[in-house]
């Protein structure tokens, strides 16, 4: 009786503990969207006047100092922020304003007679379930460091999905995570070997280049040394890998026919609810590497596959390859395999690039003036 009676307690408890959770988050989101609400009706006031009555960049650093006074405990009324604000409602003019719709329409009619396409409203609603939910921290950091819209939708989109924190959305930032899963520059051929959606599921997970900044590791390194130096990051190697991958082990025995052989990583992915064969390469891409993957993700098919799995997928990771070259080597395979480089530092942009060559041109002309000035005569 007793027993039967902890149960139901304990029954009773855990659905509360859920309900209590999940309405918490709930008002967490609601008060966050309020408050970006607010500061977006902030900016546009301030942008109306600014039009209607000529005020000058300084109105924000007054209205700044009343605020304060009028509202002593609440936060992120300072001139700073305040211009963020009006910044915030510059880069999004439509997107609280309960007459966008309606502009929209009456645009179209003007222009072509027709009715507003249901995309255009898709899209403006999409930038306030993305961009209006967003914390204020992130919209702020999305503003400083991304120019284009598109772009800083792209990220504001993967925060929601995978809740990632300001930290890490200024890491994925800075390592370019928009330009290395774009694409253009991805090898694969996930579109002829994977039914749709689980291809284009595909195209999305895998990057080109794998960035890890984060190895101390020698220039002439072997495999074995870029596997451990992996394995003893792993957390951080998971982050880059990205959402859904679980470790399942290095060097996996798969035992074929009398013969063992060994998979460099193996990890299943949760989203594409299939394994993943990760091959370390490091030398530049050869054209009998996927024959080599190949085997191994028949292998895991025929021995680790479940019934309700997908088909395995190969990532092959070389420090350099040729597109061309690894284009034709994937037309005589039939299992899904993507080919990426790796990188072991910071990838610069060529722009950067060439103003840090003219910086370290002017350190070097000024340690040489510097010697000239310092050599006796």
């Amino acid at each position: 009786m007793i027993s039967s009676t902890k149960k139901i307690y304990g029954g009773l408890l855990s659905s509360l503990k859920e309900r209590i959770a999940s309405a918490r988050i709930k008002a967490a989101l609601a008060v966050n969207t309020e408050l970006i609400h607010l500061y977006w009706d902030i900016g546009k006031s301030i942008l109306v006047r600014q039009k209607q009555k000529g005020w000058g960049a300084k109105v924000t650093e007054r209205l700044s100092r009343d605020l304060r006074k009028a509202f002593p405990d609440m936060k992120g009324l300072s001139k700073s922020n305040l211009d963020y604000m009006l910044r915030f409602t510059e880069t999004y003019p439509d997107l609280f304003s309960p007459q966008a719709v309606g502009k929209m329409i009456s645009s179209s009619k003007v222009r072509s007679k027709k009715p507003i396409s249901p995309q255009a409203v898709g899209k403006l609603d999409l930038l306030r379930k993305t961009i209006g939910n967003l914390p204020w921290g992130h919209n702020r950091l999305l503003m400083e460091k991304i120019l284009g819209n598109e772009e800083r939708q792209w990220y504001a989109h993967l925060c929601i999905q995978h809740g990632w924190s300001r930290n890490v959305l200024a890491h994925q930032i800075e390592s370019r995570l928009y330009h290395r899963q774009g694409k253009k520059t991805k090898t694969t051929n996930f579109k002829n070997q994977l039914p749709a959606p689980q291809s284009d599921l595909a195209e999305q997970t895998i990057k080109d280049p794998y960035l890890f900044d984060f190895l101390n590791i020698s220039k002439k390194h072997n495999e074995k040394e870029l596997e451990n130096k992996l394995m003893e990051h792993i957390t951080k190697f998971l982050v880059e890998l990205g959402s859904g991958f679980a470790f399942v082990g290095r060097q996996y025995n798969l035992k074929v026919g009398k013969e063992d052989f060994f998979i460099d990583l193996l990890f299943f992915h949760i989203r594409l609810k299939c394994y993943v064969v990760v091959e370390l390469k490091i030398d530049k891409f050869r054209p009998e590497y996927p024959g080599q993957l190949s085997f191994y993700l028949s292998a895991v098919d025929g021995l680790l596959k479940q019934s309700d799995h997908n088909p395995t997928i190969g990532i092959l990771l070389c420090p350099s390859k040729d597109k061309v070259v690894v284009e034709y080597a994937l037309q005589g395979i039939n299992n899904p395999i993507g080919v990426s480089e790796y990188k072991t530092s910071k990838i610069i942009p060529n722009k950067l690039k060439k103003e840090l060559a003219s910086i370290n041109d002017l350190k070097e002309e000024l340690e040489e003036e510097i010697k000239r000035n310092s050599s006796p005569e």
